[in-house]
């Protein structure tokens, strides 16, 4: 039932997506490719912890080819901060889901001392302008937190697929609420490569998130050492995270390669899913008012598609969490 509710979701999505994103106003110069990227993350791959805390994230996009995108859109982005509309400039469309779950699945009643149940389903509409040395990106997130979120549906029918214990307690989640997230995002890129096309950069970033389901400022550093690391500027994820870009450069004869380590220390004044709901809540826990995020993993571009994964080190994010929590990221790009 959840992979026939997911792949109709995701097909309509990229419907729309499509739609949107490129009949309005054709690519005038520079990439004339959109990019498809499907990320997921979850809490059991390479070895992390099963179904605690951020336990599962899906989202689904489609970013325009350059100067692609409405023109009606492009018209009230010229008002965005950040955004050169002189340099490459890209728009891009999303739709997630986030899960959120405490660690003891199996208890009914309300649990103080931990993460409360949440979910987190959205669409998202972002700008982007990118240079050689410089990624831009503005982004608004609009959706429903609670019940309304699907996230009880979600999570147990895929259990009952794969034949794994329900989670008991999803009675006591977040309540429904509108959600909504502002998101700016710098990413500078210094580059040293060889004329073989190897090279090491660094790439410092600069990130922030303003709304009622989260907001942040961070700041973090990325490291990376490969063949041809012009090819983009880190594989996305999903947020809060290190940035990355879902735009890479066509590679039509060989393959690009790079691994690749960074950090970004976040300091939290809100968080729905932590602090509850904005008005009446009754499912909240006490943050942790600084979060560090530790990274590392390797991507790979072959052609017309880029595949990475990543592997992330997340401290408490809240008191009384016994441990930090670890959790894997896949990406897929594809351009057409």
């Amino acid at each position: 039932m959840i992979a026939t509710l997911l792949q109709g979701l995701s097909t309509a999505a990229l419907v729309a997506l499509v739609i949107l994103g490129v009949s309005p106003a054709a690519a005038q110069q520079g990439d004339p490719e959109g990019v498809v990227t499907l990320v997921i993350e979850n809490d059991t791959f390479a070895g992390g912890n099963s179904d605690r805390h951020y336990t599962n994230g899906i989202r689904l996009g489609w970013l325009t080819p350059d100067n692609g995108g409405p023109s009606i859109l492009w018209e009230l982005g010229r008002y965005l901060p950040l955004i050169d509309l002189q340099a490459r400039r890209r728009m891009g469309f999303t739709i997630g889901h986030n899960l959120y779950t405490p660690e003891n699945k199996a208890r009914t009643d309300r649990i103080l001392s931990d993460r409360p149940y949440g979910a987190f389903l959205y669409g998202g509409l972002a700008y982007q302008s990118q240079s050689d040395r410089r990624l831009d990106t503005v982004e608004l997130d609009l959706g429903i937190v609670g019940p309304a979120a699907l996230g009880k549906e979600i999570q147990n029918n895929f259990h009952r697929l794969i034949g794994s214990a329900e989670a008991h307690g999803w009675h006591n989640q977040v309540a429904n609420e509108p959600g909504a997230a502002l998101v700016f995002e710098r990413k500078w890129r210094f580059l040293a490569e060889t004329s073989g096309g190897y090279g090491v950069d660094l790439m410092p970033h600069v990130s922030g998130s303003i709304g009622n389901v989260l907001t942040y400022g961070g700041a973090g550093l990325t490291f990376r050492l490969g063949e041809d690391l012009a090819v983009d500027f880190g594989p996305p994820r999903i947020r809060p995270a290190l940035p990355g870009s879902a735009s890479f450069d066509r590679q039509p004869d060989r393959f690009a390669w790079y691994l690749f380590a960074g950090a970004e220390a976040r300091g939290v004044a809100h968080d729905i899913f932590l602090d509850g709901n904005t008005v009446g809540s009754e499912q909240s826990i006490e943050k942790r008012r600084f979060v560090l995020d530790v990274q590392a993993g390797l991507s790979v571009v072959i052609s017309r598609t880029r595949i990475s994964y990543t592997q992330v080190w997340r401290t408490e994010e809240f008191k009384g969490q016994r441990r930090p929590d670890y959790f894997g990221s896949i990406s897929i790009s594809t351009k057409f």
